[in-house]
């Protein structure tokens, strides 16, 4: 059996835009997303990148393509992917060159109260004080 491998593309907005748009700033809660439309298909999710405007021809993006390693991208939404990878038109016309299908999951984005941002507030600005993120 050979599954499809799946990379997952998160967004990662600065912590600064935390209460403009706190969905594109937790880039955990994208990668669920992502992983719960992988498994929903019996794909094999193999990687994960977390990006902010990140040009759609950087190598980041390409390596395991060209390794063979890669069937799938997808991303939570359009809008996350626009803002992960700049060019995001330009992205989905490579990726159609390459042989890569690029999807989104399109699930519902949760709705953020005060104490889900307080949360992503300290995953994201105390990672080196070894807080888990739990």
């Amino acid at each position: 059996m050979n599954p499809v491998r799946v990379t997952a593309i998160a967004c990662l907005m600065p912590l600064s835009e935390l209460d403009e748009d706190p969905f594109l700033v937790d880039d955990r809660t994208q990668h669920d997303m992502c992983k719960q439309w992988a498994a929903a298909r019996d794909y094999r999710l193999t990687c994960r990148l977390s990006l902010h405007r990140l040009r759609a021809d950087h190598q980041a993006l390409w390596s395991d393509v060209q390794a063979g390693l890669v069937d799938v991208f997808v991303t939570p939404n359009r809008r996350a992917l626009e803002n992960a990878i700049s060019g995001a038109d330009e992205f989905t016309a490579r990726c159609a060159a390459a042989g890569v299908r690029l999807e989104t999951a399109d699930l519902d984005e949760p709705v953020y109260n005060l104490a889900m941002k307080s949360h992503v507030h300290r995953r994201l600005s105390m990672p080196t004080a070894g807080y888990n993120g739990c």
